[in-house]
């Protein structure tokens, strides 16, 4: 239903009705690319079991998302290939570091360190976020945001419950934030990039480049790439490997990333980086639907305190935006 201006309301209002609208989108459009990024996991799993190594599932799935991508992004920029001159940056720093570095940094770290801890670690992509935000504005976050960044952090310690003495590998550490420093760098580079830009086209291009970045670590001997054709498991079937590939690639890679970058241009980084932590509490309730796996009191603890700090960081956006 649309909003028709009453004659007595101010020029403010009116205006902010629509801002309002756009922005309750943005976050479902949030919500959605989160959603799909989080069953990446499942669809992975097949792979790995069928005989894939993790780089060259990273890199067939960039390729693939690139390739599908490829005709909407030129249709999409029919008589506006500037914007790739002016934008060619972005789209490569998006490509290497957003797409590319992130993935890697995070399989590095998981080599050396326990799977929650890699994952917490470069989901710290948010505090780093704040802190650039505090240093290049000169201005210190509110209680709100200090509140909604302890709260979240807190829930994804729940979720991904880490109980018990693990080893810390320095070097794991520094890999992990290595991957937090990309995915904070696809936040910044989602939200500022020219609005001509078509999402579709940014996620196109950083996903090529991201995955000739694989190949090149590959090349260099970083990391093994392994495809086979055998067949895995999903939700308890054996799933052959092309199945769980055509899911990964069109789900949580094609339809998370382009949703991803229309709700970090909705939203701004700082908001959109908070709701993409729901990545992990979904990632956890996909495996309760398809895998079987419960999620117990405290994963669901973990949840509750993810949204709460989601909501105290998005009522700071609202009010500041409204100053």
């Amino acid at each position: 239903m649309t909003h028709t201006p009453d004659p007595l309301d101010s020029p403010a209002q009116t205006a902010a009705a629509p801002r309002m609208s756009n922005s309750a989108r943005g976050v479902w459009i949030a919500l959605a690319s989160s959603a799909a990024f989080g069953i990446s996991g499942t669809f992975a799993r097949g792979l790995f079991e069928a005989g894939w190594s993790p780089v060259a599932a990273v890199t067939a799935r960039m390729a693939g998302a690139a390739l599908v991508l490829a005709i909407p992004a030129m249709l999409a920029m029919r008589g506006r290939w500037t914007l790739l001159r002016t934008n060619w940056v972005s789209i490569l720093l998006f490509g290497l570091f957003g797409v590319g570095a992130c993935q890697l940094c995070y399989f590095l770290a998981v080599q050396r360190l326990d799977v929650g801890v890699a994952l917490l670690l470069e989901y710290l992509a948010p505090v780093l976020i704040v802190l650039v935000l505090w240093v290049r504005h000169k201005k210190r976050p509110s209680m709100a945001t200090i509140a909604g960044t302890l709260l979240a952090l807190g829930g994804l310690v729940a979720v991904l419950d880490l109980t018990g003495a693990s080893d810390i590998d320095p070097i794991g550490v520094l890999w992990g934030l290595g991957a937090a420093i990309g995915l904070t760098v696809y936040f910044f580079i989602s939200a500022r990039v020219d609005g001509a830009l078509p999402p579709i086209m940014l996620s196109a291009g950083g996903m090529a480049i991201g995955a000739l970045s694989m190949v090149a670590v590959a090349a260099f001997g970083i990391l093994p790439m392994e495809f086979s054709t055998g067949s895995g498991s999903f939700a308890g079937y054996e799933t052959p490997w092309w199945l769980a590939l055509i899911g990964l690639i069109l789900i949580s890679t094609v339809f998370s990333y382009t949703t991803g970058v229309m709700a970090a241009r909705a939203l701004g980084s700082k908001v959109a980086s908070f709701i993409s932590l729901t990545e992990v509490l979904f990632a956890v309730l996909w495996a309760w639907l398809l895998l079987s796996e419960l999620p117990g009191p405290v994963q669901l603890l973990g949840g509750l305190l993810i949204v709460g700090g989601v909501v105290l960081v998005r009522i700071d956006e609202l009010r500041s935006t409204r100053l």
